[in-house]
């Protein structure tokens, strides 16, 4: 599930196997715990906070969710050093930190967590590869490229989410100041629809259930350019996944992909409870929930 995707606020539910653990902490936990409830689930099953970087979009309520919880705190060495001193987690992180060792999958709970690193201009960022029971997850966002390490974990798993963040004729003519650009696709800030297009080719496989595009621009995308990129990028490897999607704007329906039976799901949205849909995938099948407007981006329930 993702609680909230983009500039505004970032955090995701994972659960699989009755264990829940959140990837950062960027919402706040009235909205958090409000979300949950709404689809019947609990803030205390939350096991543990898995942290990607220490921008503020991603821990802002980090150390609000330590105090409250006391729940374990998962990051690289490096980013927990920064957590340590940053205003926002110090007072609260210290009795919560775990640390995850690099280039090794490391139990948390009953499932296993990989990071690999990510180039973003943050004290240290990763993505995360998640194996849990026969299932493997992967997530990637805030990256400016996307390595040979982050393919080849994504070219293992069931479900992929991914940064698809701007358009790049719409950021070069937009009204971003010339250095906030350079920032944005210089190679330390963000995927851009292309990009993403781009990583899709190289770590596609048959048995790739679903993608989801995140972490889209409120000036510099739009729904449409980042799922025409992604769909002909799935398209161009032969993955089967139907024409233009249909466009969904009721927040409490939902949406339950159709045929074909086999193929990957992509799913796109713009933070404002709009959800495109395409194409569909064996086994059991995936709800893509918005949330009510008063929250900044869509649920998406796997």
């Amino acid at each position: 599930m993702s609680f909230s995707s983009g500039s505004c606020g970032n955090c995701y539910y994972f659960e699989c196997g009755g264990q829940a653990v959140l990837i950062d902490a960027g919402a706040s936990i009235r909205s958090i715990k409000k979300a949950m409830v709404a689809n019947g689930l609990s803030l205390e099953a939350v096991s543990a906070v898995l942290v990607t970087h220490d921008h503020l979009d991603h821990i802002r309520n980090l150390g609000s969710f330590c105090k409250r919880l006391n729940r374990p705190v998962y990051a690289s060495a490096q980013l927990h050093k920064a957590l340590e001193h940053h205003t926002f987690t110090a007072p609260h992180i210290g009795g919560c930190r775990r640390i995850l060792e690099a280039g090794k999958w490391n139990p948390v709970g009953s499932m296993l967590v990989r990071f690999f690193e990510v180039p973003h201009d943050a004290s240290h960022t990763c993505g995360f590869a998640i194996a849990a029971e026969d299932r493997k997850f992967f997530i990637m966002t805030d990256a400016g490229r996307v390595t040979d390490e982050a393919v080849s974990l994504a070219s293992q798993a069931d479900v992929v989410v991914i940064e698809s963040n701007y358009d790049v004729d719409m950021l070069m003519g937009g009204p971003y100041p010339h250095e906030l650009k350079m920032r944005i696709c210089g190679g330390n800030g963000h995927l851009s629809n292309d990009e993403c297009a781009s990583a899709i080719t190289r770590f596609w496989h048959p048995g790739l259930k679903a993608i989801f595009l995140c972490h889209l621009s409120e000036n510099n995308n739009t729904h449409e350019a980042a799922y025409a990129c992604s769909h002909a990028a799935l398209e161009a490897v032969g993955a089967p996944v139907p024409g233009k999607a249909p466009v969904c704007r009721t927040p409490s329906r939902a949406l339950k992909p159709g045929s074909p039976k086999n193929g990957t799901f992509l799913g796109v949205s713009d933070g404002g409870g709009t959800t495109l849909q395409a194409g569909a995938f064996s086994g059991t099948p995936v709800l893509l929930r918005p949330l009510p407007r008063e929250y900044p981006s869509p649920l998406f329930n796997l």
